[in-house]
Order: structure tokens, then sequence, then C-alpha cells
């Protein structure tokens, strides 16, 4: 394991740089791929929509007061097998993106129009408070009133069973700093649902994927016991526990953890790699990752 492990640490940045070549070749058109189940193609063709605006936070178009740098960029399908299976995987991003079941039920640009409108009247209704905090500094400019939010979507794999995809967050909205986060959604083709750890782990996996992430942690770190993480900067131990925050590929399961969620915010995302090979012992003998990453 330990070897495995570091073998991952040490090729990330390398695995990281051909993940993006392949993105970018595949992006407008992935390889073509048959869907065994339904004898249909699972060929997925992308569309996206881009929205950069300055929102004022007065009915002023002068940007020398506040305003909300909006900067949205949303990846996705626009052809797939049929209507009813391209509906299902455009209800499935759109809900991941936008962030409720809401927009399930609008096309993409409805959704992404509704998205920054929703946005817009949020910030608008801020404008009270502005005034209010305006007077109390007796004329300076509150400056934590210009907000930014700049969020994107990004296929990472696709094979003619699994997609999985990040959507990133990055936004300020007053306060010392912004913040950033990555949210990771994993969807079988072939039953066009979205894949959690009880889909992929057998019962009772918990504890015994706890341990196995800790340990590559502990390797990613150049640690040999788990209460060194502490001299690195970790809050606790307990904390470092499977979060159903993961993307699958090709090779193993990768976990993100978010600001303040295992580290201070100055530690940022925390990315580690579990190889297949060290959790086939609780891996679902049926599940996608055994039918179709394990070898026989």
């Amino acid at each position: 394991m330990k070897r495995a492990c570091k073998l991952f640490a040490n090729k990330n940045m390398i695995k990281s740089f051909f993940t993006a070549i392949s993105i970018l070749i595949g992006l407008g058109t992935l390889t073509s791929c048959f869907d065994k189940r339904s004898g249909k193609s699972a060929k997925i063709e992308y569309d996206s929509i881009v929205v950069r605006q300055n929102i004022p936070l007065l009915n002023d178009n002068d940007t020398t007061l506040p305003y909300a740098d909006v900067k949205v960029s949303f990846t996705y399908p626009s052809k797939f097998r049929d209507a009813e299976s391209l509906t299902r995987l455009q209800q499935i991003f759109q809900g991941t993106f936008f962030g409720g079941i809401e927009y399930d039920s609008l096309t993409p640009k409805e959704a992404m129009k509704r998205y920054i409108d929703d946005y817009t009247a949020r910030y608008k209704a801020l404008s009270n408070i502005y005034y209010e905090d305006k007077a109390r500094l007796e004329g300076k400019m509150p400056v934590w009133y210009w907000y930014m939010m700049y969020n994107s979507n990004r296929i990472l794999f696709q094979n003619d069973a699994l997609l999985s995809y990040a959507v990133e967050y990055s936004d300020y909205e007053g306060g010392a700093h912004g913040s950033y986060r990555i949210l990771y959604t994993n969807i079988d083709l072939n039953e066009l649902v979205t894949l959690s750890e009880e889909d992929l782990f057998v019962p009772d996996y918990y504890k015994s994927l706890t341990d196995k992430i800790l340990s590559c942690l502990m390797i990613q770190n150049n640690v040999d016991v788990p209460d060194s993480l502490l001299m690195k900067g970790f809050f606790t131990i307990e904390d470092i526990v499977p979060n159903n925050n993961f993307w699958l590929d090709e090779i193993g399961i990768h976990y993100s953890y978010n600001q303040y969620e295992i580290a201070p915010y100055s530690m940022g995302v925390i990315d580690v790699t579990v190889p297949y090979s060290y959790i086939s012992d609780i891996l679902l003998p049926d599940g996608i990752i055994s039918r179709h990453f394990m070898k026989n």
C-alpha cells in the first residue's frame, strides 16, 4: 500500500497534465462509446454558457461604487443517446451546478438566467445595509460590499459507464477573505443516477475506508504516525473521514476536503488519492468500480 500511495503522490502533477490534455481533446465531442445495455451510442457532446458581468449594488453604473464581479461558466451535455436520457443528464448537471431542484425542469439557458437573476436580487438587497454602514463610517466607503462570484465546472473522467466532473465555486461576500470549494459528481451512465459511497462499498465500509484515506494522506505528507499530521496543520485526526466528495477514474478514488473541513483556510483544498488496489477488500463485488476498473 505504501508504495502504491507514494506512486500516486509522485505522479500527481504528470497525471494532472495528461488529464488536462485529454479533457481539451474530448470536451467538444468525446470518443464514441457504446452502451451495451441500451444498444445505443453513449457519446456525449457538450456545449457551454458563459456569463461575465458586473452587477452594481446601487441603481448606478458608476464603477467607483460597489458591484459584484460575476463570471459563471457552465458546461453541459447537449447530445446524448435519446431525448429522455439527455433531459435526465442535463437535470443532474444543472442540479449539481446551480444547487437546487428548482433548476431541474428548466433548459440550461433558463437555468443560467434564473441563477444570475437570483444572485442579483440577493446582492442588491444589501443596498439598505450599505447606506447604514456608510453613515456609520461617516461617509467612508465600506469596501466589503465589492463582491465576486466565479463558478465553473469541468469534466474529469468519462468512459462508457461512468462520468465524473467537478464544480468549482470561488466567491467573496465580505469578511477577511474569499472562499473556494470544489464539489464532485459521479454519474452511472447506464442508470443515469449519481453515485455515493454506499453505491461503491460493502456495508460497514466506513471504518476501513477511513483508515485507508488516513494512511494515504500520511504518505502524501511524509509522516509515519497520524498525530504527525497535526504538526502539518491539520485540525484533528477525527476530522479525516470519508465525506462523499470524491471523483473516480481508472486508477483510484480521489477525495477532496474543502477549506476548514480538516485544515485551516491557508492550506486550501486537501486532495488525497486512494488506489483501487488498496480498497479492493471493501468494494462491492458487483459495483461499478469492480465491474469496470478491477482486473480479474
